[in-house]
C-alpha cells in the first residue's frame, strides 16, 4: 500500500480469525514472538486493507473468479500438513502424534480441537526431529504445568499436560550435533528449566577446536558442552539430543495392546566416510551391519517439518505447484512462472505471487518469512513501476461479497475481529490469562450473531 499510490489490499482467511501462524504457531510462552501483531493491526487499521475472514479460497471463491476481480493475486497461506516418515505403524498404532497437530491443538486451532492425545500413558516421549518446533515440544511437556496458566495455551490443553506422567524426553535425529536445526533460544530455555536435566553429548560428535566455528555454531555448540542448569542429583524430569538414529518402524504393543505403540526402532547411522562429520550439511549412512537399536514408548511426535500444498483452481490458472519441495513454482523473487518444457526460458505468470512457506518451502523464523515477503511486496511493486502485465482487475472484495452473501456465506470483517478479540479477552480475564482462544468457528461467529 506504500509502494503503490491508491492500491488496495484485501486478504482472504480460510478462519475467521486473523494472524495464522503467529497465533496457532508461536509456542504459548514465546508471547515476545507474537509482538508482529501488533503491525499487521496497524496494517489491518488503513482504509485500503480488508480483512476477509471465514472465507475458504478454491471452495467459497474460485481462483478464476479471484482472477478476474483483481489485479495481482499473492499466494501466502504457508504449509497446511506435515512430512510423514513412511515407516511401519505411523498411521496405524496409537500413540504417535503430528507435531503439527500437538501444537497446534495446545494453541488452540479449530482443526484440531478435538485430538485429545494421551499424555498418561509412558514416562518417556520420543520427538523425532531436532527443529525448534521439537524443542518447543519437549519444552511443552517437561515445562511444570502451572508456570503455562498464565499464557494463552488452551484450558483443554493445560488440563491434559496436568495429567502427564512424562519424565524423560528424547529429542531424536539422523545426523550429528553439529547439523541439527535448532536455534540458540530454544536449547538455552530446555537447560534452563528449573529440575530438567539434559544427558551430556559425547564429546566425539563435537569439535576439538570450537574456535573454529562461526559464532552462531560456536555459540550453540558452547551451550551443548555446558549442559543443564539443574544437576542430574538434582533433577525430577530429564531431555536429551540423540544422534545418528534413522527410524524405521514403529512397534505394536502386546496382544492386549495392538493397536498402541510400544516402541520405536532406529537405525543406527553414521557419517559418509568422505564426509567432514562437522560440516552443516555433512551425510550420513546406515553403520555397518545395519545395527538396530530401541526405544520404548507409548507416546512419539513426529516433527520432520511441514509441507505446502495446492490449492484447487491453480492448475486452471496454469499455475505449477512443485509437489516434491511443496512450493509453488517462482522465480525466488515471489513472480511466478511456468517452466517451458522445451528448455526455453521460464514465463512469467501475469500478476501472480507468493511469499513465505508456500514460496521457499518451511524453513526459517518469522522474521525470515517477513523479510522474504517484503521481498515479493518490492517485485509487485517493481512489476507496477515499470508497467508489466497483471491481471484483468475488476472490483476486487466489493464486486465478490454479493455473490457470497447470495450463497449464504458470513465473511468475516476487521471489525468483526475486533468482536471476537475482546469476548477471549474477557474470557481469559475470568482465567487470569491474557486470553482464552475461542476453538470453533461456529463460537467464533457466534460472538456476531
Amino acid at each position: 500500500m506504500q509502494g503503490i499510490s491508491n492500491s488496495i489490499v484485501d486478504m482472504y482467511e480460510s478462519l475467521p480469525v486473523p494472524f495464522g501462524l503467529v497465533r496457532y504457531g508461536v509456542a504459548p510462552d514465546h508471547p515476545e514472538v507474537k509482538n508482529c501483531q501488533d503491525k499487521f493491526t496497524e496494517v489491518a487499521s488503513s482504509p485500503n486493507f480488508n480483512f476477509i475472514g471465514n472465507v475458504r479460497i478454491g471452495q467459497d471463491v474460485s481462483l478464476k473468479t479471484l482472477a478476474n476481480r483483481y489485479d495481482a493475486i499473492l499466494f501466502a497461506y504457508g504449509a497446511s500438513k506435515d512430512r510423514k516418515l513412511g515407516i511401519p505403524g505411523e498411521d496405524t498404532l496409537q500413540g504417535i502424534y503430528a507435531a503439527r497437530d500437538f501444537v497446534g491443538w495446545y494453541n488452540g486451532l479449530p482443526e484440531f480441537s478435538s485430538l485429545s492425545p494421551r499424555l498418561d500413558t509412558s514416562d518417556t516421549a520420543v520427538i523425532i526431529g531436532q527443529g525448534n518446533v521439537a524443542l518447543d515440544i519437549a519444552r511443552t511437556l517437561l515445562k511444570g504445568v502451572d508456570t503455562l496458566r498464565h499464557t494463552d495455551m488452551s484450558e483443554q490443553a493445560l488440563e491434559t499436560l496436568s495429567t502427564s506422567r512424562v519424565k524423560r524426553v528424547h529429542v531424536v535425529g539422523r545426523r550429528g550435533p553439529m547439523q541439527i536445526a535448532c536455534t540458540i533460544k530454544e536449547v538455552r530455555e530446555l537447560m534452563n528449566l528449573p529440575s530438567v536435566t539434559f544427558k551430556p553429548i559425547g564429546r566425539k560428535l563435537l569439535p576439538p577446536d570450537l574456535s573454529t566455528l562461526p559464532r552462531t555454531a560456536r555459540r550453540l555448540t558452547k551451550l551443548l558442552l555446558e549442559g543443564s542448569y539443574t544437576p542430574v542429583a538434582e533433577a525430577r524430569k530429564s531431555w536429551s539430543l540423540d544422534f545418528l538414529l534413522s527410524p524405521v518402524r514403529f512397534v505394536p504393543g502386546q496382544p492386549n495392546h495392538l493397536l498402541q505403540v510400544k516402541a520405536i526402532d532406529f537405525q543406527k547411522m553414521q557419517f559418509a566416510a568422505a564426509e567432514d562429520k562437522f560440516a552443516p550439511a555433512a551425510k550420513v549412512q546406515a553403520a555397518a551391519g545395519e545395527e538396530l537399536t530401541s526405544i520404548s514408548t507409548s507416546l512419539a511426535f513426529r516433527s520432520i517439518g511441514y509441507q505446502s500444498e495446492p490449492l484447487p483452481g491453480m492448475s486452471e490458472l496454469g499455475i505449477r505447484f512443485d509437489e516434491e519441495r511443496g512450493i509453488i513454482t517462482n522465480d525466488d523473487c515471489g513472480r511466478l512462472i511456468s517452466p517451458s518444457e522445451d528448455g526455453d526460458e521460464a514465463r512469467t505468470l501475469p500478476g501472480l505471487y507468493c511469499a513465505g512457506w508456500v514460496k521457499r518451502g518451511p524453513t526459517g523464523v518469522i522474521a525470515n518469512t517477513m523479510e522474504d515477503s517484503f521481498a515479493t511486496a518490492e517485485a509487485i511493486i517493481a512489476d507496477w513501476g515499470n508497467e508489466a502485465p497483471f491481471l484483468a482487475g475488476g472490483g476486487g472484495w466489493d464486486s465478490i461479497k454479493t455473490d457470497l452473501a447470495f450463497n449464504g456465506e458470513k465473511a468475516v470483517s476487521w471489525e468483526d475481529w475486533l468482536k471476537i478479540d475482546a469476548a477471549e479477552k474477557s474470557r481469559g480475564k475470568l482465567l487470569g490469562k491474557e486470553r482464552e482462544k475461542l476453538t470453533s468457528p461456529q463460537d467464533m461467529l457466534g460472538v456476531l450473531d
